[in-house]
């Protein structure tokens, strides 16, 4: 039980962490969704949007977060 509160302790703080980062820098331009290699192809009645950038991205940035709990709950 001493692990998984640890776990949850250390998610609630990325998550504030991730929050006032949201509040205080709002005015940053995250270009998530639009990066160099995603996909974009528009034509007449047709859109295809594939985010291969931003999944590769998100990606690694999940692998270490899910890294970092994976250590410290050890």
């Amino acid at each position: 039980m001493e692990s998984i509160g640890k776990t949850l302790i250390f998610l609630g703080l990325i998550l504030a962490l991730i929050g006032v980062f949201l509040l205080f820098f709002e005015k940053l331009p995250l270009n998530i969704g639009k990066l160099p290699g995603d996909i974009y192809i528009k034509k007449d009645n047709f859109v295809f949007y594939f985010p291969l950038t931003t999944s590769i991205l998100i990606s690694i940035i999940l692998t270490l977060i899910f890294l970092i709990i994976s250590k410290v709950s050890k």
